[in-house]
């Protein structure tokens, strides 16, 4: 799978050993204040009590903190809640293959779901909880928003996200979220893998993920 620098990113610096640049070290400070925001965000996930959802653990979001691709999904699946990870499972595996078709370096990556407790009627979370995603959107502050299925974007879209507008259910179209967020939805992957009709459909929407990020300027 392709690795590599995340885009956005300065080149390599050519200083001496041991020495840094004012912007490495900027950038250093941003990534350790984002990683200490998100772990503060997960305990007090993990201590709320507004969802029945008994003895399990919420499934938290992971990849990087400040990525520039930020995952959305609507809730959580099996494999996702007995290992308390976003993306865990099947819909992982199958995006990460289609990040190595894209050219798109799975590091650049953060996923997560709207509701984060495993409860049998995802609709009925509780709404302090479903709004933690606009503090999630904060601390990664993100490029562009992958919204998969209708569910999330009714979400999304329901949320006080500052200088948002709303994301048309528009197959394959990258959209203006915000003033510094793009957003692209798409079908369901976890509703999308089980016929191949619907992994045509998903993947014919998916794949403006790759032109979009073949447009990001190395800076």
């Amino acid at each position: 799978m392709q690795t590599g620098r995340r885009k956005g990113a300065a080149p390599a610096s050519s200083k001496k050993p041991g020495m840094r640049s004012i912007d490495d070290e900027i950038r250093e400070k941003y990534l350790e204040r984002a990683i200490r925001e998100l772990n503060q965000m997960s305990r007090e996930v993990q201590e709320c009590r507004h969802c029945p959802r008994g003895k399990l653990m919420p499934v938290l979001g992971s990849g990087h903190p400040q990525a520039d691709v930020f995952m959305l999904k609507h809730a959580p699946m099996a494999s996702e809640i007995e290992e308390g990870v976003a993306f865990y499972g099947r819909s992982g595996n199958a995006l990460m293959k289609s990040f190595k078709r894209l050219g798109i370096d799975p590091l650049v990556v953060y996923g997560t779901l709207c509701v984060k407790c495993p409860i049998p009627e995802p609709d009925l979370a509780a709404g302090e909880c479903v709004a933690r995603l606009v503090e999630e959107l904060a601390i990664v502050q993100p490029k562009i928003v992958v919204v998969m299925g209708e569910p999330a974007l009714r979400v999304l879209n329901g949320l006080s996200v500052p200088l948002s507008r709303p994301i048309e259910g528009r197959e394959g179209e990258i959209q203006a979220f915000t003033p510094t967020i793009d957003a692209l939805y798409v079908p369901d992957i976890d509703e999308s893998l089980d016929e191949e009709g619907a992994k045509q459909r998903f993947w014919r929407a998916f794949k403006q993920l790759g032109d979009w990020y073949d447009d990001l300027p190395p800076y």
